[in-house]
């Protein structure tokens, strides 16, 4: 009993939590070296979260500007959103630009709420310059959230290599976050938060050890097993250099 104790108390403190952390790091590291002023189209901003990053580019935001928190209070909502400081308010796959407008295009936890993905990123690539920068990533597998402008639950490696081929942009990264071991201890995580949502039993004392235990088991997994990443993960970051 007490080795099960300092297993539970011990090994499962971080395990699933790093995707937001994780991907937020990376798209800071990015922005970050994007040379002193290109200009950059920041496609779907929302909130404009990642424009502390971009104080050394030419920042322009767009978003079609139809969500407001509370959606039709289906799955996840974030209850408040304020999309007042956008530059531009569009549908993502019909840009008020001309061709080779940007050096840089940004797009981050987008594409799952576009009903055309792949029109999405075919005019992400139509406004960006020969040479610039298409940066994008997207969930690998997501619960219902913005509802109802949720259409897609994610996108593998393969969904971005068929799309940079076909589009004529190279793939300079293409990198995972996370693997499939702690994507599914995001998930066991979330058990709780959904059975206080939608009515479920409250989770035994029993039960909550058990969870504890599972997500020890799983972080050990997902430290011995990084390339499970090949079978799921949080989602895939890409950047790709229009040709």
């Amino acid at each position: 009993m007490d080795r099960i104790k300092k297993i539970v108390v011990g090994d499962h403190k971080d395990v699933g939590l790093g995707n937001k952390f994780s991907r937020h790091q990376w798209i800071e590291r990015t922005l970050k070296n994007i040379p002193s002023g290109y200009k950059l189209l920041d496609a779907g901003a929302g909130e404009q979260q990642f424009k502390k990053f971009c104080s050394h580019l030419h920042y322009t935001s767009q978003d079609f500007a139809e969500y407001d928190g509370s959606g039709d209070g289906k799955g996840i909502q974030t209850e408040k959103w304020d999309t007042s400081q956008l530059d531009i308010i569009s549908d993502i796959c019909s840009l008020p630009v001309p061709n080779s407008t940007f050096d840089a295009v940004l797009c981050t936890e987008v594409l799952e709420h576009v009903p055309d993905p792949g029109r999405a990123i075919t005019e992400l690539v139509r406004v960006l310059r020969s040479g610039g920068q298409l940066i994008i990533t997207a969930p690998f597998g997501s619960l219902t959230h913005f509802a109802p402008f949720h259409f897609t639950t994610g996108f593998n490696k393969y969904y971005y290599q068929h799309w940079m081929r076909i589009l004529g942009c190279e793939i300079l990264e293409l990198v995972p976050n996370g693997n499939y071991f702690e994507w599914i201890a995001q998930e066991v995580r979330y058990a709780e938060t959904a059975s206080k949502t939608y009515g479920a039993p409250k989770m035994s004392l029993i039960e909550k050890w058990a969870q504890r235990y599972f997500l020890s088991y799983l972080k050990r997994c997902a430290s011995a097993s990084p390339s499970s990443d090949e079978l799921a993960c949080f989602g895939f970051h890409l950047i790709a250099r229009k040709l």
